[in-house]
């Protein structure tokens, strides 16, 4: 009877991380509290029209922000992408266009030139993609951080008590001594745990999913009307793969080659 031990250590590992999963979901399911004026002031951002910045934090969070401002700024020969990595500022008087602009320009320094993977992290974490961020999250639109990062761990608890399970039996039917192992009725017990933490990712793919991303389902819905025909717009959705420039593509994505 070896091999009880083993068992119970995978009911317990699926029992806590499965409700560890539900318990995230519900609260990410939750409205923001307010008073009713603020909800109609919710309900009236969800169906106004999302600017790009808006579109572009809701499909890929902050660094999608930052990457829209780099591509229009070097569209309008603010800046110069090289496929070396580095931003540099081309304009004799730099001045961003907005609040998310003049963090680009910011990140990048006094020295008019860095690298484009300081410039991103630099701008993504700038009061302004924040205030953008507070915004989104306050109108329902977005996802808060932290309700989509306690999502994404209790996801990864249950999916390794699925793993644990399949270790666990495999390891008290092969390793445990002659007359201590588990016969071949005694191991559907440890199916229970495995058919709960599967039944439950299975779940969570159609309830949850939703809130592992940036966008809330209201935030998605509005996604789906921005119309991908004007080349910024396509980045803000899709991402810097949305790109007809190959060398832009290769600034943006290095080690890719054409930005592939």
């Amino acid at each position: 009877m070896l091999w009880v031990p083993f068992l119970l250590v995978t009911w317990a590992a699926a029992a806590v991380s499965c409700g560890r999963l539900c318990l995230a979901a519900v609260e990410a399911a939750q409205s923001p509290a307010g008073r009713s004026a603020a909800d109609r002031d919710r309900d009236r951002d969800r169906d106004r029209e999302l600017s790009l910045y808006e579109a572009a934090f809701l499909a890929g969070g902050p660094q999608r922000v930052t990457d829209l401002a780099l591509v229009s700024m070097h569209r309008r020969r603010r800046l110069w992408l090289a496929h070396t990595g580095w931003a540099t500022v081309v304009d004799d008087d730099p001045e961003g266009a907005d609040d998310v602009e003049r963090s680009v320009i910011g990140a990048i320094g006094p020295g008019g030139q860095s690298r484009i993977a300081a410039v991103r992290a630099g701008a993504s974490a700038a009061d302004a993609v924040r205030a953008l961020a507070d915004r989104l999250v306050a109108s329902g639109l977005a996802v808060p951080e932290c309700s989509r990062s306690a999502i994404t761990a209790a996801l990864r608890g249950v999916r390794r008590a699925a793993v644990l399970t399949v270790v666990l039996a495999a390891a008290t039917a092969l390793l445990l001594p002659a007359g201590h192992a588990p016969d071949a009725r005694a191991l559907t017990w440890f199916a229970l745990p495995l058919v709960l933490t599967l039944g439950c990712l299975v779940i969570a793919r159609v309830e949850v999913h939703p809130y592992t991303r940036w966008a809330s389902p209201a935030g998605q819905s509005l996604l789906t009307k921005v119309s991908r025909r004007d080349p910024l717009a396509a980045v803000a959705i899709g991402g810097v793969r949305a790109l007809d420039d190959p060398a832009l593509r290769a600034a943006l994505m290095p080690g890719q080659r054409g930005g592939r």
